[in-house]
């Protein structure tokens, strides 16, 4: 009997965080502590830094739409304003969340980002299948759903992103486990340790990004990047 986790394939146990119909100050405190352990973990430098690479030679006076799948409460989105704003680029800004509440925390927080609207959708839904965009960008959103839910998926938007698709996910590794365990040791929110944990067991390993690009017989670039992420771009 091992006495360390078990990382050998993506867990099925659910998060706290997949109940749409959570609201209030537990998940207000959730998404901005998230927020905060992204930005001092380096997750959002490793999503800029993809999605500079596939700006790289486009026009700045050309209109860019880009989405975020589970867009939270919208950090990354205003960090990729704040990015076009300071470059010159023509961004219009496209946030998509399952839980209305976490859709109207996201607006609260964007009032003076007018290139931003945020939408309730299922990313499975009818509506979300209407939008249009050039580049669609998954931070630590792909891990939150069954193999053949990311293939339907990506199956999806790498058709409709007409200059790539960005993810930003978890590597499914021990140390990655424990480490998280013991930097959020001090944080007193449930749903932030017990969700941190099932979502480093429910990331992934390089071979199977590999495998899923094969599947969808599309192009990719896997960089391993810290704090224990693969950033997987798709063309």
């Amino acid at each position: 009997m091992s006495f360390f986790v078990d990382t050998t394939y993506r867990t099925n146990q659910e998060e706290i965080m997949d109940d749409f119909s959570l609201t209030g100050a537990t998940l207000d405190n959730t998404l901005d502590t998230l927020a905060v352990i992204n930005k001092w973990l380096g997750g959002n430098q490793v999503t800029c830094s993809g999605l500079k690479k596939i700006l790289k030679d486009q026009p700045k006076d050309k209109e860019i739409t880009i989405i975020d799948l589970g867009c939270g409460g919208g950090d990354m989105l205003r960090l990729i304003a704040n990015y076009g704003r300071n470059k010159g680029y023509n961004f219009k800004l496209i946030g998509i969340d399952a839980n209305q509440y976490t859709v109207d925390y996201a607006k609260k927080c964007s009032g003076s980002y007018p290139e931003i609207v945020f939408y309730e959708y299922d990313v499975f839904s009818k509506e979300f299948d209407k939008l249009s965009y050039d580049v669609a960008i998954a931070t630590l959103f792909l891990h939150h759903f069954k193999h053949e839910e990311i293939l339907m998926l990506l199956g999806v938007i790498v058709k409709k992103a007409s200059m790539g698709v960005l993810i930003n996910d978890l590597h499914r590794n021990r140390l990655a486990y424990y480490l998280f365990k013991m930097i959020t040791w001090p944080i007193k929110n449930k749903m932030i340790k017990e969700d941190g944990l099932v979502s480093v067991l429910r990331g992934f390993k390089r071979k199977e990004l590999l495998q899923i690009s094969e599947t969808l017989s599309v192009k990719s670039t896997i960089k391993w990047r810290w704090a224990f992420r693969f950033l997987w771009i798709l063309n």
